[in-house]
């Protein structure tokens, strides 16, 4: 996995990209531009995710191994949570229990490899859509409907407690999410820029919202297990409806006042 260094016109491995974010490398890097703003943000990637690396090479079976239970882990966690039984990713992956402590010793040592491959992944798709679409605006659309990592990493930093934790916990994991964020702040406030986001919010708003749609319903109003019904069929088409309506709430156009202040990246630290 390389990564263009663009301080010093040369490629960077995966691991040397996650030694670089551990000792600051990115408040050094130069200003870049998107949608015709200045802004700090982390050196372009290839169109492959940035993933961290173990420490030691392994071996091609190994290697295979571990990338099976990343690829299971991070469906499940997707579809799930992360607080699955371990036996079940490792069944998912089609490895044993064993192979997958070997790779990963606990819990938290998978939820951290999940996260930093699941961010890379998202940081790719942000400037992809920064790339590809016309203004902020549509990029911003693109990222909340489209992406299937970004679900996962609201997933995994805000909606569930306990991997939002082991995240934070880890210098280098946490990193990687500091560079997402900052992603999207240069999107959400290029949209307000060019008009077409509204001005009282800040990009808090926008993962808090994006969050709330990700609380899927998983029984029936009464507690009784879901089952094929006029109930399920709403709950499916649900999560769509509510998008729409929210990208139409994110909209600059006349409405009613927000109360309180725009709600900032920084905000979702605390």
């Amino acid at each position: 996995m390389l990564v263009n260094d663009v301080s010093h016109g040369r490629f960077l491995s995966g691991q040397d990209l996650c030694g670089r974010l551990s000792s600051g490398y990115l408040s050094r890097l130069p200003k870049r531009r998107i949608f015709g703003h200045l802004w700090k943000g982390a050196p372009p990637c290839e169109n492959r995710p940035v993933t961290a690396e173990p420490d030691t090479p392994l071996r091609a079976d190994a290697r295979r191994n571990r990338d099976q239970i990343i690829v299971a882990a991070r469906t499940i966690f997707a579809e799930q949570g992360p607080d699955v039984p371990m036996e079940e990713i490792a069944r998912a992956a089609a490895v044993g229990v064993g192979t997958l402590y070997r790779r990963f010793p606990d819990r938290d040592a998978l939820i951290s490899a999940v996260a930093r491959d699941n961010f890379g992944r998202v940081l790719t798709e942000a400037r992809a859509a920064v790339a590809e679409e016309p203004t902020a605006w549509e990029a911003l659309v693109r990222l909340l409907r489209q992406s299937r990592e970004l679900k996962l990493s609201v997933q995994l930093a805000m909606v569930s407690p306990m991997a939002a934790s082991i995240i934070r916990e880890d210098p280098m994991t946490d990193e990687f999410r500091r560079v997402l964020l900052s992603e999207l702040d240069a999107v959400v406030h290029a949209a307000q820029a060019e008009g077409s986001l509204r001005k009282d919010i800040d990009t808090g708003d926008v993962a808090m919202l994006f969050s709330l749609l990700l609380r899927q319903i998983s029984t029936r109003p009464d507690g009784s297990p879901r089952k094929r019904s006029r109930y399920d069929q709403a709950a499916r088409i649900a999560p769509d409806r509510c998008m729409a309506l929210m990208l139409d709430g994110l909209r600059a156009q006349p409405g009613s006042p927000l109360p309180g202040r725009p709600l900032t990246s920084a905000d979702l630290d605390s």
